[in-house]
């Protein structure tokens, strides 16, 4: 934590529809991962900070509220063409603070950005029900109404997606809102913030503020905010969710997770080598939805040299440099961990069959590396199995049959997202039946669905009934409203008081 003032630029707060410079005494540095350069200052906002962020969106929830959905729709369809127009420049700000190559970059924002698309669908998505004559002369409807303040907090690994996730959905069904990005990596997350105002949002309709767990829990206890959505760590959102709810607030926690393939013999070799390779080294590891366990079925277990082989042809580089496929992990600490969990899975006795351990990188030498890395032999009571490491680490298992696999997955306390690889009908039916994980592929390694579906993870990768994004976040973010009415004609006579408990 850096208490002094550096000739660094200083990240704002943004309240009101402008920027804001914190009067805060305590700041953090936002570091490029792969060089240790200090791109910025940031600052965690304080108790009267966070207080004047929600109060700006509480007076804005007024008028917001009654805007016409048809409005709401327009500005995401001009944001969705402001971030298209800035994608360069957006990816390019990601790297330097998060690390990740400037093509995946590019998809983070990309994935966001289907997001924003989704929004500008809220006339279509925002929809009540009718039942005409329930009772004579008696209609029911309901209406799907915003709830007030809500609030998001967002960890580094999708700087930009994950606000996307957020924000868009819960101002387009007309609510307003308090974004607290991880203090990590802020700067992207601002700026297309900026693009969300430049596309037409109120001031006061999205604000962002800054800080640590006593900005979380801040958020956590405003009476004032009436839902919150998290992502990040299993350990801080399953804090966020008892602490939000016991204060009567609308929660949902996406958590950590320990994702699983399982490779069968008959599945396409060099297909299945090539995606579990991609989607276990890719974004260095740092992915909710990383694959970070396969188990190869059977024979499949001679495949492990391939892997390996396929795994050392990765280039490890700073993100901004052509043909970097994993770049350096977010930060110094980030590194410690990881090194320490592949020294805790040589010391419990898997085999490391690639150690990507001080790889030398051209020009990076300070760098937060690790290349690719595979333990094999690796059991269900070993740390390196138990933990998610959030790097890139892959954890290589065996089983005799699918069932047997099967059984350890949902043995696993997680279930963000699993996979199969295989080209069997019937072995991907039984898969899809058995499996007790919310989000499957098939052939698929990071089954992320688009935008029209929900983010489905479940068991101890979620807390809350309804997931970001999708039909459901609509529920999330709106109060289902159930009016009954009845319109008498002028003409009719009335009758008998009626004291039945039915109307007819």
């Amino acid at each position: 934590m850096s208490t002094t003032t550096a000739a660094v630029p200083t990240v704002k707060l943004f309240i009101d529809g402008k920027p804001v410079e914190s009067t805060s005494s305590e700041w953090r540095e936002v570091i490029n991962p792969a060089t240790q350069e200090v791109l910025a200052r940031v600052p965690f906002a304080t108790a009267a900070e966070v207080d004047r962020a929600v109060a700006s969106a509480k007076a804005a929830f007024k008028t917001w509220k009654k805007t016409p959905i048809g409005t709401r729709a327009r500005i995401f369809l001009k944001y969705q063409q402001l971030i298209r127009e800035n994608m360069k420049e957006l990816a390019a700000i990601l790297t330097a603070e998060q690390g990740k190559t400037l093509p995946d970059a590019e998809g983070d924002v990309f994935r966001g950005l289907e997001v924003v698309e989704h929004a500008a669908g809220i006339g279509n998505l925002q929809l009540g029900e009718l039942a005409n004559n329930v009772a004579s002369g008696v209609d029911t409807f309901t209406l799907l109404q915003p709830l007030g303040v809500c609030a998001g907090i967002t960890p580094f690994n999708f700087p930009a997606m994950i606000p996307l996730w957020m924000f868009p959905m819960a101002i387009a069904t007309g609510n307003t809102f308090v974004l607290k990005p991880s203090e990590q990596d802020p700067m992207v997350t601002m700026r297309l913030v900026e693009l969300a105002h430049e596309a037409g949002i109120p001031p006061g309709v999205l604000n962002v503020v800054h800080g640590g767990p006593d900005v979380v829990n801040a958020i956590c206890d405003h009476p004032d905010i009436k839902a919150v959505s998290f992502v990040g760590s299993t350990r801080v959102g399953t804090h966020v969710y008892n602490r939000a709810s016991q204060a009567g607030k609308r929660v949902q926690c996406m958590m950590g997770a320990k994702n699983h393939a399982i490779v069968l013999p008959d599945a396409n070799k060099e297909q299945s080598l090539n995606a579990i390779a991609g989607a276990a080294f890719g974004a260095a590891g740092q992915r909710c939805m990383a694959l970070s366990v396969v188990i190869l079925v059977g024979e499949a277990n001679d495949w492990l040299p391939e892997l390996v082989e396929k795994a050392k042809t990765l280039k490890v580089s700073g993100g901004s440099e052509p043909g970097t496929d994993v770049g350096p992990l977010v930060s110094c600490a980030a590194l410690d961990r990881v090194s320490g969990l592949i020294e805790r899975g040589i010391q419990e006795g898997a085999s490391l069959a690639l150690d990507g351990r001080n790889p030398q990188i051209a020009g990076y030498a300070k760098g937060n590396f690790v290349a690719p890395t595979i333990f094999a032999g690796v059991t269900a009571q070993m740390t390196i199995y138990r933990e998610e490491i959030f790097g890139p680490v892959l954890c290589v298992m065996h089983a005799k049959t699918m069932d047997e696999a099967i059984e350890i997955i949902n043995a696993n306390p997680n279930g963000n997202g699993t996979a199969l690889f295989t080209r069997s009908g019937a072995a991907a039916r039984h898969f899809k039946e058995e499996i007790d994980v919310g989000q499957v592929g098939i052939n698929v390694p990071i089954p992320v669905p688009v935008p029209m579906f929900s983010f489905t993870g479940s068991r101890g990768s979620k807390l809350g009934d309804l997931g970001p994004y999708g039909k459901q976040v609509v529920q999330f973010y709106t109060q289902t409203k159930t009016v009954t009415e009845r319109w008498f004609d002028e003409n009719e006579v009335g009758g008998a008081v009626n004291t039945t408990i039915h109307l007819k």
